[in-house]
This record gives structure tokens, C-alpha cells and sequence, in this order.
């Protein structure tokens, strides 16, 4: 059994196995509403998997491309001008917040001088 909030247009807003004060009614497990709205939950749960795995492939493909340049396998202009643009923007954007967290540790090292 759930325990169930619903929102003005009827539709379901909190499903919980335990009872809480907002709830307004119940359902059981088998409810089509209740199945839905866990399988939306898994749903979104591999979507943001696949987001964050996504992001991390990028750096990946990144280095890649970087290591391929580096032993003049391919160079940057191989690759259409769009991707060339988002690498060296990319790259530049890094060099930046690399400069940025030499700072940070600099700062936080009291022989580093800094003022």
C-alpha cells in the first residue's frame, strides 16, 4: 500500500510507503498510477546516469584527441571546423581554471608568498 498526494489537476505528486500528514489517499502496489510512477523514477534515475556518463566521456574523447595530436597521429585540423572550435574552446577554458585552482592551492600554502 502507498500513500499518495495528488496535485489540483488530480495527477500524482508524493507517493510514499509510509504515511504522512499531506497524503490523501492510498493505493496498492498493483495500481497503474503507482507503477507509472516508479518506472518515471527509474526512468529518470538512468537519464541522469546517462547525463553524468556523457559528461565524463567527453573529457575522455578530449584526451584522447589530445594524445592522437601529441604523437602526430591526427592533427586538429582532421577534424571539422565545429569540432575544432569546441576543443581549443574547451582546452582554453581549462588552462584558465588550471591557472585559477594554482591559485587556490598557492593561497591555502603558507610558503607560497602570495599577498
Amino acid at each position: 500500500m502507498y500513500y499518495v498526494q495528488r496535485d489540483a489537476q488530480g495527477q500524482l505528486r508524493r507517493v510514499e510507503a509510509a504515511p504522512y500528514a499531506e497524503a490523501t489517499e492510498t493505493l496498492p502496489a498493483d495500481n497503474t498510477e503507482i507503477q507509472k510512477w516508479f518506472a518515471d523514477d527509474v526512468l529518470e534515475g538512468s537519464l541522469q546516469r546517462l547525463k553524468q556518463s556523457d559528461q565524463e566521456m567527453i573529457r575522455v574523447l578530449e584526451d584522447l584527441i589530445e594524445v592522437l595530436t601529441r604523437k602526430g597521429l591526427i592533427s586538429i585540423t582532421d577534424l571539422p571546423e565545429g569540432a575544432q572550435g569546441k576543443l581549443l574552446g574547451r582546452s582554453q577554458a581549462r588552462i584558465a581554471l588550471g591557472g585559477l585552482t594554482r591559485l587556490l592551492v598557492d593561497d591555502d600554502d603558507d610558503s607560497a608568498g602570495l599577498i
